[in-house]
């Protein structure tokens, strides 16, 4: 297995701020695109994810339209790490969220994503933005 350890999840008001991070073997942090992709409430299995943020392997990075200027995706390489800072939260934030890489991996504006395999998940944590 691939070990991919997300941390950062919690509870926070609107208009609050958290970080994700998901920490991944070195190799796969070299050679593969990633990013986050959501599962809202009620939504169940892999292929009810929903794109946020990519970054490819050349540094470009996409977003869902919900998310820019908001959310921002980072990379630290000496700790083949990866960050979503997502501010200004909503209550339609609230979803499980995922690490996820790939060979390829891209977002569109309404959430739709486009990958390569080989595909890997981070296990989900939970993010939830109260009133």
């Amino acid at each position: 297995q691939v070990d991919l350890v997300e941390s950062g999840g919690g509870t926070v008001q609107s208009g609050g701020s958290l970080r994700l991070s998901c920490r991944m073997p070195e190799n796969l942090f070299r050679e593969n695109s990633m990013g986050w992709f959501r599962a809202p409430p009620g939504a169940v299995g892999e292929l009810a994810r929903e794109g946020v943020a990519a970054i490819k392997t050349d540094g470009t990075i996409t977003l869902r339209d919900s998310v820019k200027g908001r959310f921002a995706i980072v990379q630290d390489a000496e700790e083949h790490t990866l960050y979503l800072q997502m501010n200004d939260l909503k209550p339609e934030d609230t979803a499980v969220y995922y690490c996820v890489v790939a060979h390829h991996l891209r977002v569109m504006p309404g959430g739709g994503h486009a990958e390569v395999a080989p595909i890997y998940w981070g296990q989900g944590v939970q993010v939830t933005v109260s009133l």
